[in-house]
Formats: C-alpha cells, sequence, structure tokens
C-alpha cells in the first residue's frame, strides 16, 4: 500500500447510507466485525477485514471471508484489545496519509469513549485520525488545525487532558485569545464558524474538536 493510501475502518457501531458516502474511489476498506458485513452487503470488497466477529453468524462470518482479500480473526474472549484498537493499530503500521473511522460510535458508550480516546494513538504515530458518523466529526488537536465550514454547524471543544491552555481561535462567533479549559469545562461547547474557515490552536494539552450538526 502505498504511503498516500487513505484507510477507512468501518466498525460496528451506528451505520448507514450516509457511511457509504465517506467512502473514496483509492480508499484503502478495513472491516472490523459487524462493519465488514456492512460493507458486503453494500456490495464492497474488503481489502481487510478484522476482529472476533462474535457479532455476527457462523453463515456471515463466512460472507466476510469470501469476501476480503484478507481476514485476520482473534478469540472473542483471550484478548486485550477491542477490534476497534486491533484495526487502528494494523492501519496505524501501514502509515496512511489519514486513517477515517467509521461507525466508532454507538449505543455502548464505553465503546464509544474508548474509541475517541484511540485517535490519541494516530497522534503519537503522526497519522490524521478522525472519526466520523452521520452528524458528528470527531478528531484531536496538539497544536493546530484549520476547519472549514461544511455541513456541520456546530464546533465544540472539550480537554481529553486535564488542562488545556494557549487556545487561540479565529474566524469563530465566539473568539478566544490564550484561554484555558479544564476538565468539567463547557466553554467551549457550540460554537459557530463565521468565516469560510477558522483556526483553532493550542499551546499545551490535548484537545477534542467536534463537528456536529442536529
Amino acid at each position: 500500500m502505498e504511503k498516500s493510501s487513505k484507510i477507512i475502518l468501518f466498525a460496528g457501531g451506528n451505520l448507514g447510507s450516509w457511511a457509504l458516502e465517506e467512502i473514496d474511489e483509492d480508499a484503502f476498506l478495513v472491516g472490523v466485525d459487524r462493519g465488514a458485513l456492512f460493507l458486503i452487503q453494500n456490495e464492497r470488497r474488503l481489502h481487510l477485514s478484522i476482529g472476533d466477529f462474535d457479532s455476527v453468524t457462523p453463515d456471515e462470518r463466512e460472507i466476510i471471508c469470501q469476501n476480503s482479500e484478507e481476514m485476520r480473526s482473534c478469540d472473542p474472549v483471550m484478548k486485550d484489545l477491542t477490534d476497534t484498537e486491533m484495526g487502528l493499530l494494523w492501519a496505524l503500521e501501514q502509515q496512511p496519509a489519514e486513517i477515517v473511522l467509521v461507525g466508532a460510535l454507538g449505543s455502548r458508550f464505553d465503546h464509544t469513549l474508548a474509541n475517541v480516546h484511540l485517535l490519541s494513538k494516530g497522534l503519537k504515530a503522526g497519522v490524521p485520525c478522525r472519526i466520523v458518523d452521520e452528524k458528528n466529526e470527531i478528531m484531536l488537536v496538539t497544536d493546530r488545525i484549520t476547519l472549514r465550514k461544511s455541513r456541520y454547524s456546530h464546533v465544540s471543544l472539550l480537554p481529553l487532558t486535564e488542562t488545556v491552555s494557549g487556545i487561540t481561535l479565529s474566524g469563530f462567533q465566539y473568539p478566544l485569545d490564550k484561554a484555558t479549559l479544564r476538565m468539567g469545562d463547557t466553554l467551549g461547547i457550540s460554537n459557530v464558524l463565521v468565516s469560510e474557515t477558522g483556526t483553532v490552536s493550542i499551546e499545551a494539552g490535548c484537545l477534542i474538536v467536534i463537528q456536529s450538526m442536529d
């Protein structure tokens, strides 16, 4: 796989027709557990399927196997990582230009929160990672990011570390200049881009940036 490749991981959380719109023609598709079945049901052939596959039937597992260029499975009990983490770690080893996690948010809040935390592994590896669902896009920032006006109407900032300092916003309805957010603060919720582009920069800490729509 070339360095410029984009990897899209389809996990088993919330998925729908909107998720297929995230697929670029040259993207490398990875199905994580039931996310693999979703792709196959929508007539997409997987480059890789990975997980313990405990959320699919034996017949569905066979369908996944037949429609994957490669399949990596593990024991559903004797494992230390979630399926999504296994998929992400494999993707990071490929050093792609970008990793997008789809189906990483769902009804299990523990899995949802864990998947947001997984984005920190992308930061450490120097690979841009983001989570996308029908109404949200989530990424982590430790230095600076530029956002563009899009279908998302709101931008919210939440500290992932205990304190995030030196937060400066430009192009937003509510600007900040070297502000500090601490765990539990809600000051960064529901800001709005008023310019075509806006920048978020920080001096210390790790910030969760959530673009969302109602």
